[in-house]
């Protein structure tokens, strides 16, 4: 049976997307412009001090959260639709967490 749909209900349906991609744009910007006000200001008076990035720490919580998304998507995907290239979907975050897990345990044991 087919649902007839009225043309403003699909313009209003195609607008919904739109709108949040929009409002999320323009939460992002203040978020932006408000953090560059900030640090400026820190800077001018001489209180900003430079966050330094832990690779190490990165690596790891990048490299769990890689392979635990992968490893979920590529059963799920090999159980959906068997061996085909969607599969690929979780094979590469897959691939990219453990080559991440390993730079962590590369690097951890090189620094001892």
């Amino acid at each position: 049976m087919d649902i007839v749909r009225s043309n403003a209900a699909q313009i209003i349906i195609a607008l919904i997307p739109i709108a949040g991609i929009v409002m999320g744009a323009v939460v992002v910007f203040f978020y932006l412009l408000l953090d560059h006000r900030l640090k400026t200001l820190l800077i001018n008076t001489g209180k900003w001090k430079e966050k330094e990035f832990d690779l190490l720490t990165f690596s790891l919580l990048g490299g769990l959260l890689l392979s635990a998304v992968g490893l979920c998507l590529t059963v799920f995907l090999a159980i959906l639709g068997g061996r085909n290239y969607g599969i690929l979907g979780g094979i590469i975050p897959l691939s990219s967490g453990i080559a991440l897990l390993a730079f962590f345990f590369i690097k951890r044991f090189e620094n001892r």
